[in-house]
C-alpha cells in the first residue's frame, strides 16, 4: 500500500514539475510596465525577469542633471523586475496552491 502511495506521489509531482515549466515559458512571453518621472520613463520586464526595452521621452534628458536622469531609470527598472516578480510568483501559486516548493520558482 505503502508503494503505490509513493509512486502516485511521483506522478503527481511530475505532473507539477510539467505545469510549472509550462507556466515559466508561457511568462517569458508576458511583460509588464515599471515607469518612473510620472511615464516619463518606461520600463518594460519579461515573466524571466529580463528588461526588454527602455523607453523615455526627450524631455526627461538633461544633460545638465544626469544623475536624476540615471536615478529615475533605475526606479523605473526596479519597479518593472518587481512586478515581474510579483506576476511569477501570482502564476506558480496558482499551480502550487499558494505553497511555497523551493527550487521550482
Amino acid at each position: 500500500m505503502m508503494k503505490g502511495g509513493m509512486g502516485n506521489m511521483m506522478k503527481q509531482a511530475q505532473k507539477l514539475q510539467s505545469k510549472m515549466l509550462k507556466i515559466q515559458e508561457e511568462l517569458a512571453e508576458k511583460t509588464v510596465e515599471g515607469t518612473a518621472g510620472g511615464g516619463m520613463i518606461k520600463v518594460v520586464a519579461n515573466g524571466r525577469q529580463q528588461v526588454v526595452s527602455i523607453v523615455m521621452e526627450k524631455e526627461v534628458v538633461d544633460p545638465e542633471d544626469i544623475e536624476m536622469l540615471q536615478d529615475m531609470i533605475l526606479a523605473a527598472v526596479n519597479d518593472a523586475l518587481t512586478k515581474a516578480q510579483e506576476m511569477v510568483a501570482s502564476e506558480m501559486g496558482k499551480v502550487t496552491g499558494g505553497f511555497n516548493l523551493p527550487g521550482l520558482m
